[in-house]
C-alpha cells in the first residue's frame, strides 16, 4: 500500500515511527536525506567534505554525474556542479545489533535497532553521494556483517542488505567482537558507532581510543528509547534483562529518582570520556526526527 505524504512535510523532520510506516529502509532513508539536504551546499562532515562552490555551463567531456538535473528540468539548460576539493574519505558505519537494541518502550515506537538501521542507511547515502567510500559492520557478541568501504555503483544497496540480513542479536557486544572491529579498520577514515552502549564502558572506550590513536575520526551515536530515561510503570513490576536470565521485581515510584539520576550520570560519563579522547558523542532518543540526528554532525 502506498501512503501519500503532503509535499509541505519533510521526512527528516517527522516522527521516526510515522516515517517508517511509509515504507522500508530504502524509502525512509532516501526521503530523510532528500529533506535534510534541501538547501544545503556543504557536507555535514567537516574536514572530509566535497564543498560545492558554483554551477557552470556544461561542456563536452564533462562527467554526466555532475549534471544538475533540477536545473535541466526547470530551465531546459545543462549545468554542472563545481567542487572546491575532493578527498578520499573512507567511512565505516558500526551498527550494534545486540539483543538490547531490539527493545522499545511504547507500542508504535521504533525499536532502538530499527532507528539505528534507518539512521545508518541515511548516513551511508549522504556519504556515498559525496563519493566517499562507505562500508558497514554489524555486531553483537560477534561480527555479523562486514562490508568493505567502496564507492562503486550499487554500494548503498549492499549496505542496506547488510542491515536487513543482520538478525537481532542473541547477546551483547563482547571483547572478541570489539577487537575484530578494530582489526577490520586498518585505513584511516571516519568511524561512526551507532549503539545503545549497554556494554562494558571501559572495554568499548579502549577500542574507541585505539581507533583515535590510529588516526580515525570517531563519532558515537548513543541511542536510547525515551522510556529508558525515566523509570515508570505500575505500582509493582518485574523487569527482565534482555541479554541474560536475570530479572528483578521493583516498585518504580520508590526508585524513580535514583534511577533517573543514575541514567543521567551514565550519559554524562560517556559524553565526558568521549570528548576527553577526541571522540564526538551524540545522545539521541528514538523519537528524535532523523533530520535532527543528522544535523548533530554539522
Amino acid at each position: 500500500m502506498t501512503v501519500a505524504v503532503p509535499t509541505s512535510q519533510r521526512f527528516d523532520l517527522l516522527d521516526p515511527a510515522e516515517v517508517s510506516r511509509l515504507g522500508g529502509i530504502e524509502i525512509v532513508a532516501e526521503g530523510v536525506v532528500e529533506g535534510f539536504l534541501t538547501g544545503l551546499h556543504r557536507s555535514p562532515f567537516r574536514g572530509f567534505s566535497v564543498e560545492f562552490t558554483e554551477h557552470r555551463p556544461y561542456q563536452p567531456g564533462d562527467e554526466p554525474r555532475y549534471l544538475d538535473w533540477k536545473i535541466l528540468a526547470r530551465a531546459d539548460r545543462l549545468f554542472v556542479k563545481q567542487f572546491e576539493q575532493e578527498t578520499n574519505l573512507r567511512a565505516m558505519l558500526l551498527v550494534d545489533a545486540s539483543r538490547s537494541m531490539a527493545w522499545h518502550g511504547a507500542e508504535g515506537r521504533l525499536t532502538k535497532r530499527a532507528y539505528a538501521d534507518r539512521l545508518a542507511a541515511a548516513l551511508a547515502l549522504i556519504l556515498l553521494r559525496q563519493r566517499d567510500a562507505t562500508g558497514l559492520v554489524t555486531f553483537d557478541e560477534a561480527v555479523r556483517q562486514a562490508i568493505p568501504a567502496r564507492v562503486k555503483v550499487g554500494q548503498w544497496g549492499r549496505l542496506v542488505r547488510g542491515l536487513l540480513d543482520t538478525p537481532d542479536g542473541r547477546g551483547t557486544a563482547a571483547e572478541a567482537a570489539l577487537r575484530r572491529l578494530t582489526s577490520l579498520l586498518v585505513r584511516r577514515g571516519l568511524v561512526i558507532l551507532i549503539s545503545d552502549l549497554l556494554f562494558d564502558r571501559d572495554l568499548a572506550l579502549t577500542a574507541l581510543r585505539y581507533l583515535r590513536h590510529r588516526g580515525h575520526q570517531v563519532i558515537v551515536y548513543h541511542v536510547m528509547d525515551p522510556a529508558e530515561l525515566d523509570l515508570g510503570g505500575p505500582p509493582e513490576v518485574r523487569f527482565r534483562d534482555l541479554e541474560s536470565p536475570a530479572s528483578v521485581v521493583v516498585r518504580p515510584r520508590e526508585l524513580a529518582r535514583a534511577y533517573g539520576e543514575t541514567v543521567r550520570r551514565e550519559i554524562a560519563a560517556w559524553r565526558a570520556t568521549c570528548r576527553r579522547h577526541g571522540i564526538a558523542y551524540h545522545h539521541v532518543t528514538t523519537d528524535l526526527p532523523f533530520g535532527l540526528a543528522l544535523r548533530l554532525l554539522t
